[in-house]
Protein backbone atom coordinates (compact mmCIF):
# COMPACT_ATOMS: atom_id res chain seq x y z
CA UNK A 1 0.00 0.00 0.00
CA UNK A 2 1.40 3.34 -0.76
CA UNK A 3 1.64 6.35 1.79
CA UNK A 4 2.35 10.21 1.00
CA UNK A 5 4.87 11.59 2.78
CA UNK A 6 6.54 14.91 3.20
CA UNK A 7 10.61 15.69 3.90
CA UNK A 8 11.75 19.41 4.76
CA UNK A 9 15.21 19.17 5.14
CA UNK A 10 17.82 22.06 5.42
CA UNK A 11 21.28 22.46 3.64
CA UNK A 12 24.18 24.04 5.17
CA UNK A 13 24.37 27.94 3.66
CA UNK A 14 28.20 27.81 2.28
CA UNK A 15 27.01 26.06 -0.46
CA UNK A 16 26.77 27.31 -4.01
CA UNK A 17 23.35 27.49 -5.86
CA UNK A 18 24.77 24.60 -8.11
CA UNK A 19 25.85 22.15 -4.85
CA UNK A 20 22.51 22.91 -3.64
CA UNK A 21 20.99 21.97 -6.18
CA UNK A 22 23.19 18.83 -6.85
CA UNK A 23 22.12 17.96 -3.39
CA UNK A 24 18.34 18.38 -3.67
CA UNK A 25 18.72 16.21 -7.54
CA UNK A 26 20.65 13.05 -5.36
CA UNK A 27 17.67 12.85 -2.95
CA UNK A 28 15.12 13.44 -5.30
CA UNK A 29 16.74 10.61 -7.53
CA UNK A 30 17.71 8.10 -3.84
CA UNK A 31 13.41 8.91 -3.70
CA UNK A 32 12.86 7.62 -7.16
CA UNK A 33 15.35 4.77 -7.71
CA UNK A 34 13.51 2.95 -4.47
CA UNK A 35 9.81 3.74 -6.03
CA UNK A 36 9.00 6.58 -4.63
CA UNK A 37 7.55 9.61 -6.89
CA UNK A 38 7.54 13.07 -6.50
CA UNK A 39 4.36 14.56 -6.04
CA UNK A 40 5.81 18.19 -5.54
CA UNK A 41 8.66 19.98 -5.10
CA UNK A 42 9.77 23.07 -3.37
CA UNK A 43 12.49 25.20 -2.74
CA UNK A 44 11.93 27.55 -0.36
CA UNK A 45 15.41 29.53 -0.35
CA UNK A 46 17.87 30.69 2.04
CA UNK A 47 16.03 31.58 5.79
CA UNK A 48 17.26 32.38 8.62
CA UNK A 49 17.29 29.44 11.48
CA UNK A 50 15.29 29.92 14.89
CA UNK A 51 18.41 28.48 16.43
CA UNK A 52 22.41 28.28 15.28
CA UNK A 53 22.83 24.73 14.12
CA UNK A 54 26.39 23.74 13.79
CA UNK A 55 27.75 27.25 14.20
CA UNK A 56 24.99 28.15 11.44
CA UNK A 57 22.43 31.18 11.49
CA UNK A 58 20.88 30.44 8.28
CA UNK A 59 19.99 27.06 5.58
CA UNK A 60 19.03 26.64 2.25
CA UNK A 61 14.93 25.08 2.63
CA UNK A 62 14.07 22.08 0.36
CA UNK A 63 10.72 20.64 0.77
CA UNK A 64 9.90 17.48 -1.05
CA UNK A 65 6.25 16.15 -1.32
CA UNK A 66 6.27 12.55 -2.88
CA UNK A 67 4.63 8.79 -2.50
CA UNK A 68 6.16 5.84 -1.60
CA UNK A 69 5.53 2.00 -0.77
CA UNK A 70 5.64 1.42 3.22
CA UNK A 71 8.89 3.17 4.67
CA UNK A 72 11.69 1.47 2.46
CA UNK A 73 12.02 5.18 0.90
CA UNK A 74 12.20 6.79 4.21
CA UNK A 75 14.26 4.94 5.87
CA UNK A 76 17.08 4.95 2.98
CA UNK A 77 16.75 8.42 2.07
CA UNK A 78 17.10 9.14 6.09
CA UNK A 79 19.94 7.15 6.10
CA UNK A 80 21.40 8.90 3.76
CA UNK A 81 20.39 12.52 4.82
CA UNK A 82 22.37 11.61 8.33
CA UNK A 83 25.72 10.44 6.21
CA UNK A 84 25.72 13.94 3.85
CA UNK A 85 27.66 16.98 5.62
CA UNK A 86 25.66 19.21 3.75
CA UNK A 87 22.23 18.62 5.56
CA UNK A 88 22.06 20.06 8.70
CA UNK A 89 18.38 19.05 9.66
CA UNK A 90 15.65 17.17 8.18
CA UNK A 91 12.26 15.68 8.74
CA UNK A 92 9.80 13.46 7.53
CA UNK A 93 5.94 13.42 8.10
CA UNK A 94 3.68 10.37 6.87
CA UNK A 95 0.51 12.51 5.39
CA UNK A 96 -3.11 11.50 6.46
CA UNK A 97 -6.20 12.42 4.36
CA UNK A 98 -6.80 16.17 5.24
CA UNK A 99 -3.08 16.53 5.12
CA UNK A 100 -3.18 15.93 1.61
CA UNK A 101 -6.16 17.33 0.61
CA UNK A 102 -4.63 21.05 2.14
CA UNK A 103 -1.73 20.18 0.38
CA UNK A 104 -3.02 20.60 -2.68
CA UNK A 105 -5.07 23.49 -1.99
CA UNK A 106 -2.13 25.21 -1.36
CA UNK A 107 -0.89 24.26 -4.54
CA UNK A 108 -3.90 25.71 -5.71
CA UNK A 109 -3.39 28.43 -4.74
CA UNK A 110 -6.66 28.43 -2.32
CA UNK A 111 -4.60 28.55 1.14
CA UNK A 112 -2.29 30.52 2.38
CA UNK A 113 -0.42 32.81 -0.04
CA UNK A 114 -3.91 34.92 -0.71
CA UNK A 115 -4.46 35.33 2.90
CA UNK A 116 -0.78 37.74 3.19
CA UNK A 117 -2.16 39.36 -0.23
CA UNK A 118 -5.35 40.66 0.84
CA UNK A 119 -3.14 41.95 4.16
CA UNK A 120 -0.70 43.61 2.39
CA UNK A 121 -3.71 45.52 -0.28
CA UNK A 122 -5.37 46.29 2.71
CA UNK A 123 -2.21 48.07 4.26
CA UNK A 124 -1.81 49.97 1.25
CA UNK A 125 -4.90 51.15 0.75
CA UNK A 126 -4.99 52.61 4.42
Amino acid sequence: MSKQYETVFILTPILSEAQAKDAVEKFTTIITANGGSIVHEENWGLRKLAYPIQKKNSGFYHVVEYTANEGNVVDVLETEFRRDERILRFMTIALDKHSIAYNEKKRKGLVGRKREESTESKTENA
